[in-house]
């Protein structure tokens, strides 16, 4: 037994009616994800990477900085160890 036209008709309608509602989701998530999601995660990604990079620079300034402090407390011991030969 063959389908004719007239037979496929019926079902083509009927699957448009059926796939339709999917299809208007479908287009409503592609339009939620391009013009809301998309935007927020490209701004997380930009906060994320701009911390990124103070947080880089600034260990680099803090590793400086303990070294400075560690040089300050010797010459302190040792003037503290002078002025203790003095006193």
């Amino acid at each position: 037994m063959s389908l004719t036209n007239e037979d496929l008709l019926p079902i083509s309608q009927l699957l448009d009616t059926k796939l339709k509602p999917i299809t208007t989701k479908a287009t409503n998530i592609e339009l939620l994800l391009e013009n809301d999601i998309l935007p927020r995660l490209q701004n997380i990604e930009s906060c994320y990477t701009s911390t990124y990079r103070r947080y880089a620079n600034g260990i680099s300034e803090l590793d400086a900085l303990k070294a400075n402090v560690d040089i300050i407390e010797k010459v302190v011991e040792s003037h503290s160890a002078e002025l203790k030969k003095l006193a």
